[in-house]
């Protein structure tokens, strides 16, 4: 979807319309639009603000959706996959400095997912710019998903794990959608070369939440 900025036009003075009266002013002022509210991109259902989403994973896109449609896709095969919403962390299995390093990735702040349609792992990260992509060492990737079982559980497309870099490494299997929310805020609240001040208190607030939500990996 693209975004035009709306900008203020000047009329000719021929063709100012005549000031209202006073009385009248406030009919002649439209009323403020409401936000528009988000619809089902398969049945066009309009959605609560919390609603589940779909991932079209040969063309690496997102789609909003109601109930009865995600049922429809929560098995592989079909042109969408339904993102879950399982949160899991694996505190017996923590991710250390050495291994973190072996990833080289040059962020705090990163999260990785299988794409079915490259047949890898992708890592990407926050960014000014949004969602940056960048390169992974697949051989340390599969590394750690031996000594981290949390890693090799991934349902391809539509989960992800995050790894958060600092006080500690910590990491978190979570939907992939809220992956990409969590950049968006990023992205809408960046200052400066690293975020800044309000960027480290969102990050710090969404791992207290997923700390809250998550479960414990399944042995």
């Amino acid at each position: 979807m693209t975004f035009i900025p709306n900008g203020r036009g000047v009329l000719p003075a021929h063709t100012v319309p005549p000031r209202a009266p006073a009385g009248l002013r406030r009919f002649a002022v439209p009323p403020p639009q409401a936000a528009p509210q988000d619809q089902c991109e398969l049945c066009g259902e309009q959605l609560a603000d919390t609603h589940p989403h779909m991932v079209d994973p040969e063309h690496r896109s997102i789609a909003c959706a109601c109930t009865a449609c995600a049922l429809l896709f929560t098995r592989p095969g079909g042109r969408y996959r339904t993102v879950p919403d399982r949160v899991r962390d694996d505190p017996d299995a923590p991710l250390t400095d050495a291994e973190w390093a072996e990833l080289a990735i040059p962020v705090s702040v990163a999260f990785f997912f299988v794409n079915s349609a490259l047949g890898h792992v992708v890592a990407s990260y926050p960014s000014p710019a949004g969602v940056t992509e960048c390169e992974l060492d697949l051989a340390a990737w599969d590394n750690l998903a031996v000594t981290h079982p949390l890693f090799g559980s991934l349902i391809p497309d539509v989960e992800a794990i995050l790894v958060v870099r600092e006080p500690a490494p910590q990491a978190f299997l979570l939907p992939i959608d809220m992956c990409y929310a969590l950049a968006g805020t990023l992205r809408l609240n960046w200052r400066g070369f690293d975020g800044g001040a309000e960027v480290r208190r969102i990050i710090r607030e969404f791992i207290a939440q997923l700390r809250q939500r998550a479960r414990t990996r399944e042995a």
